[in-house]
C-alpha cells in the first residue's frame, strides 16, 4: 500500500537518536550533522520505490554532501517479517549502491516514531540549526523511475537549504511503501 508523507512541519527540530550503522560503529545525530544542512531518510532494500530511486538518491546525496550537508539512512523496518531488509543485507544493498552516507538500523523502531516517518522513502531535510526544511519527494518517480531529466527535487530542495537556511515552500510529497511495523 502506497502512503504519502505529511506536508513539511517549517522549523520542526531533529530527534537525536544513537543507531548502529553497518559500517560497525554507532551514529548520533551531531556525527552525521552537516555544516550547513542535514538529510535523514528513512529507506530499506526490498521496497520497490526505493529500488526505482536508490542509484539517484546516491548520486544526489553524494553532491549534497560536497555541499556541506550532512546525510543518514535509517531502517526501521521489522526485519523478522521482512527478511530482506536485515542487517546483513543492509550492508550489501549499501555496498551495491556505493552508499557514501551512513545506514543505520533502528531495530526499536523509536527513531522512525520520534520522527513520524511514515513510508519508504521518507525525506527529512534539516537547516543548519535542525529545524525541518524539506519534507517532499526525490522527484517524479513511483515505483519505476521516471525519466532521466526529472526534476531533482530533494537535490534543489537541500542545495536551497543549504545557500539560503529555508526550504522551498512549494513541495511535493513523497510516496513509497509504509513501515513495517513490528505488531508485539
Amino acid at each position: 500500500m502506497a502512503v504519502e508523507t505529511p506536508l513539511c512541519d517549517f522549523g520542526w527540530q531533529a530527534p537525536d537518536f544513537d543507531l548502529p550503522g553497518i559500517d560497525g560503529r554507532n551514529w548520533s545525530l551531531s556525527q552525521v550533522r552537516g555544516p550547513k544542512a542535514t538529510l535523514v531518510m528513512f529507506i530499506c532494500n526490498h521496497c520497490p520505490y526505493v529500488q526505482a530511486v536508490v542509484d539517484r538518491l546516491v548520486r544526489d546525496c553524494r553532491q549534497l554532501q560536497e555541499l556541506g550537508v550532512g546525510v543518514a539512512a535509517i531502517m526501521s523496518n521489522d526485519v523478522t517479517a521482512y527478511p530482506e531488509d536485515s542487517f546483513d543485507n543492509m550492508a550489501l544493498f549499501a555496498a551495491r549502491h556505493g552508499f557514501t552516507f551512513p545506514y543505520l538500523y533502528d531495530e526499536s523502531q523509536a527513531v522512525a516514531r520520534a520522527y513520524d516517518a511514515v513510508c519508504t522513502p521518507d525525506f527529512f531535510g534539516f537547516d543548519a540549526q535542525l529545524g525541518l526544511q524539506y519534507r517532499g519527494r526525490l522527484d517524479a518517480s513511483r515505483k519505476q523511475a521516471g525519466p532521466a531529466d526529472a526534476r531533482r527535487e530533494l537535490f534543489e530542495a537541500m542545495e536551497q537549504v543549504a545557500r539560503t537556511g529555508r526550504g522551498p515552500a512549494e513541495q511535493v510529497a513523497s510516496m513509497g511503501c509504509s513501515i513495517k511495523w513490528r505488531t508485539e
